[in-house]
């Protein structure tokens, strides 16, 4: 088996497998019951199908045109980086206007580091008075 044989094979695996995570990622989306839990599947599995995907293109083009394609290294730095980034946001913001959660959520981390915060900010402030 050649090398580039090998290669193939490693592509269309990768490319599966971004496929996979793709779907994975679909279904996550219909089926999950809030904003913030449909958000951790789109960035988290969806990030992974995109770099699985582009990862492969970016392994066969290498082979078969035998050139460094920049595009690519910049797509998957630029995915790696911005979709979990946008995913965060996006929570944050659905959480800041008052979105609520999930009655299965077990806890709402964010909710009691608030309170403590502003306990701890107003003991300080009525302090220096």
């Amino acid at each position: 088996m050649s090398m580039i044989a090998i290669v193939d094979w490693v592509v269309a695996l990768l490319v599966l497998v971004g496929a996979a995570f793709s779907v994975i990622s679909a279904i996550g989306l219909a089926r999950l019951p809030d904003i913030f839990t449909r958000s951790h599947a789109a960035t988290k599995a969806a990030t992974l199908g995109v770099l699985c995907v582009v990862l492969g293109a970016f392994m066969f083009f290498m082979v078969h045109t035998q050139e460094f394609s920049l595009r690519f290294t910049l797509t998957l730095v630029f995915v790696f980086v911005t979709a979990p980034v946008g995913g965060h946001l996006i929570a944050r913001a659905a959480y800041n206007s008052g979105v609520p959660l999930a009655e299965r959520s077990s806890q709402d981390a964010l909710k009691k580091s608030r309170s403590e915060s502003r306990s701890y900010s107003e003991k300080n402030t009525n302090s220096d008075k």
